[in-house]
Parts: structure tokens; C-alpha cells; sequence
């Protein structure tokens, strides 16, 4: 039997994004268990969105739940959903990530080692009328570099992947709760933090498949700019910089 994928998807003004989002996920094969979309209290038309969805999958056996997070933060979010949800694995979707219809076949062909804990995908960046392949690669490779760069030890040792959002991370769901979820006062850097939480309880893996995330901040700070924030934001946290402080190089765009 396949594992009960929970897919939790925290939103904030992401109406220009998510519906596609979750069109996408109803052409999932086999289908997920159920989807929590956790609004952090969008201004914008993301709930009539979300409730539009949940009517769409009637007649699927998926069930869609909308959730409101008392407050906005990505970790917050997730961690809510998390809460509320009933499957074996917590698989976390940014609004602007769209996935392959194998990916419950995916999670679970991953999972059947026993030995890893959860894992994450290769992300193609792309636009309207782009894609960053050279961005693209980077952030391919910087799964693997920044952890033999900043924890040797445990790359070498216990097979240390730094995931980010825009990989779609799943884990199984005892783990997460294990080591604690996401922590509440990363307002960034949420996510790697969580894979260096997650390897004492199992190997994390990068699946050899594409998802595709929005370009839309590369979009409007530029290629230089956002090469020169990704980089000096990572090597900060990688050295010990407080995520609290490095957040002021982070806007939200939407």
C-alpha cells in the first residue's frame, strides 16, 4: 500500500499563481490524501481560489482543507498544516511550484528505504518566457556543495542534502514531529534548517525529478542581484548568521 502523502501548501496573496498550482495537483496519479492550504491572511482572491479548488476535487479522493493561520510566516503555516494533517508523509508545496502527476509514486518509491527520512526534488526555475538554466543548475549543485562546505561530517557521514522550498521537501510525518518541525523563529532558511534536524533521524535524498518553481523573483531583482542575495544569505547562515538578521536581504515578492 502506498504511503498517505499530505500535501500542505502555506499561502499569502498567491492568487496569481495558485490556482495553477492546484490544477496541478488534481492530475495527480495516484492522487494525494489530502491537500491543507494554510492562508496566512491573503488580501487578495487566494481563499475564493483555494474554495473553488476544494469544490473541483468533489469527486476525487483527495480531500482539500482551508486553514487560517493566525499569523503569517512560512514556518507558522507549515506547521499548522502539519498539525491538522492525518497522512503517514508531509510533503510541503510553495503556491508557485508546480509538480509531476507521479509525484505520490515518487514519494513513496523514495520512502521504501527505510533508512531515509525524507527528501526533495531538482528545481527548474521558469518564467513566461524563460527558463534559468544556469540559476537552475546552481541551485542543483548547492544541494550538494553547501553541505560538504559547511557540515563535512555529516555529508559524508550521513548522507546531508540542504533542501529549500522551492524543491518541494517531504518527510515522513513521526520525523518531523521528532525533531521538533519547523522552527517558529526562522523567518527564513526554515527549510535547510529542518534537513539538518532531519538527518539525525534518517538519510535525505534528492530525487532524480523535475518540479518547476516560479522565476519571479530572479524576475524583478535581476539575475546579478538575486545570484549575489542567494549567495551571501547562504554562506551567512551556513557560518552561523542569525536567519532574524538575514531576513532583511529577503523581501517578499508576489
Amino acid at each position: 500500500m502506498a504511503f498517505q502523502v499530505s500535501i500542505v501548501i502555506p499561502t499569502l496573496n498567491e492568487a496569481a499563481v495558485l490556482g495553477q498550482t492546484l490544477r496541478c495537483l488534481y492530475s495527480l496519479d495516484p492522487p494525494a490524501w489530502e491537500i491543507l492550504v494554510v492562508d496566512g491572511g491573503s488580501q487578495d482572491n487566494t481563499i475564493a481560489i483555494a474554495e473553488t479548488a476544494l469544490h473541483d476535487f468533489v469527486e476525487k479522493p483527495t480531500s482539500v482543507e482551508i486553514i487560517s493561520s493566525e499569523q503569517p510566516g512560512r514556518s507558522i503555516q507549515m506547521n499548522r498544516g502539519a498539525e491538522l494533517a492525518t497522512g503517514e508523509v508531509l510533503c510541503f508545496l510553495h503556491a508557485d511550484t508546480l509538480v509531476s502527476p507521479d509525484l505520490v509514486s515518487t514519494i513513496h518509491k523514495t520512502l521504501t528505504d527505510s533508512t531515509v527520512v525524507g527528501g526533495g526534488f531538482i528545481s527548474l526555475m521558469v518564467g513566461p518566457d524563460k527558463t534559468r538554466w544556469i540559476m537552475s543548475l546552481h541551485n542543483y549543485l548547492k544541494t550538494y556543495y553547501a553541505p560538504l562546505l559547511f557540515r563535512p561530517h555529516l555529508f559524508l557521514f550521513k548522507g546531508l542534502r540542504l533542501l529549500f522550498g522551492d524543491q518541494v521537501m517531504f518527510c515522513r510525518r513521526q520525523a518531523f514531529w521528532n525533531c521538533g518541525g519547523f522552527d517558529l523563529d526562522l523567518p527564513i532558511m526554515e527549510d535547510a534548517d529542518l534537513c539538518l534536524k532531519l538527518i539525525k533521524h534518517g538519510r535525505i535524498r534528492l530525487v532524480n525529478r523535475i518540479v518547476q518553481s516560479s522565476d519571479r523573483r530572479v524576475a524583478k531583482w535581476g539575475i546579478f542581484k538575486a545570484n549575489l542575495i542567494y549567495s551571501y544569505v547562504g554562506f551567512l547562515w551556513g557560518i552561523g548568521v542569525s536567519p532574524s538578521y538575514l531576513k532583511q536581504f529577503y523581501e517578499e515578492i508576489r
